[in-house]
């Protein structure tokens, strides 16, 4: 059944991707929402604008009139938007972060009260776990997150799950793991590797690169959203649930097959820098509950996906220099 999706951060990484799979795959209408900060980029969407059934909103989720309107015209909410730049709110403190990962879907919830949907689905993140105390982690592993972006995260993740709690709202929240993939903005780890590849220049891997982190898709996470909305909301309402592979890789690991992909001798080109000041040791995700409830499970492995991914980047050298250019006069 033809439903209409509010994709709020529509404009950014994983929902830009996933809009293009919902016009690709399903019957939706979607409706795109994105303040087009750093993270939102509209030549993520540039294949796709004139589509019929996108429509695109310049505005904020923490505007309570724009999003009361729009929650008013929908069957179901993707809330994807979110400041995600780790080191960002390590160097500058949680205050924007905290606007928009909890205040932002604080409004949200609150629109739905009044104005009630289908579903309701939190892109959370597993960041919020912190580091593995066993693995793989399932969805009950403690919150223990270790930078000031996963605790503003982990603020709207259980704000969203009191909602359901307390007023019984269809609430699901999921928890991907570190997605990676085509149109990824370069100061995340696997385009910046492949950036600095293309380039010529020494991949920096933070500490001795033995962190290990579980590697999803970003097409894959598509897919397990496009699940959650087909899924029966009675199963699913109130749930949390970990989108993951099973899988984990060193960053270490990763930077050398960056550099086999791209072509790159791996013994010269790997520089160690400092650590990260809250950095997480090992992630993996238990895949089992996602798979019961909806039959998804992963199925891109990461040698395929990093392939397609170093593909994007060298074909659009264009999108990701203009991202770096600007992100250095900002930072200047």
């Amino acid at each position: 059944m033809s439903k209409r999706v509010l994709v709020t951060g529509g404009a950014g990484f994983i929902s830009s991707n996933f809009i293009r799979h919902l016009l690709a795959h399903t019957d939706h209408e979607v409706v795109s929402l994105d303040a087009l900060t750093y993270a939102g980029n509209l030549e993520n969407l540039a294949d796709v604008m004139s589509h019929e059934r996108l429509s695109f909103v310049h505005g904020d989720v923490r505007d309570p009139d724009l999003v009361e309107k729009l929650v008013c015209e929908v069957d179901v909410i993707v809330n994807a938007a979110a400041e995600s730049h780790v080191e960002k709110s390590i160097e500058e403190g949680a205050s924007e972060f905290v606007t928009t990962n909890v205040e932002g879907t604080q409004i949200l919830l609150d629109a739905i009260r009044r104005t009630p949907v289908e579903r309701f689905i939190l892109i959370s993140s597993s960041e919020v776990y912190g580091t593995a105390e066993y693995a793989p982690m399932d969805e009950e592993h403690p919150l223990n997150p270790r930078s000031p972006y996963a605790a503003t995260k982990a603020g709207g993740d259980r704000l969203a799950y009191s909602y359901f709690v307390t007023y019984g709202l269809p609430i699901v929240i999921v928890r991907p793991f570190n997605n990676y993939g085509p149109r990824q903005h370069p100061e995340k780890v696997v385009p910046r590797f492949i950036t600095q590849a293309l380039s010529g220049e020494p991949l920096t891997i933070h500490g001795d690169g033995h962190a290990s982190r579980d590697w999803l898709y970003v097409d894959d996470d598509a897919e397990a959203i496009e699940a959650i909305i087909a899924a029966d909301i009675d199963g699913l309402a109130g749930e949390v649930v970990n989108v993951a592979t099973g899988i984990d890789i060193s960053v270490r690991d990763v930077a050398e097959s960056v550099l086999a992909a791209v072509g790159a001798d791996a013994d010269a080109e790997i520089v160690f820098v400092d650590e990260r000041l809250g950095q997480v040791d090992r992630h993996i995700g238990s895949t089992d509950k996602l798979e019961q409830l909806t039959g998804w499970r992963a199925r891109t492995s990461f040698e395929q996906g990093l392939e397609q991914t170093v593909e994007w980047y060298r074909e659009n050298e264009v999108w990701w220099r203009a991202l770096t250019a600007r992100d250095s006069v900002s930072s200047s």
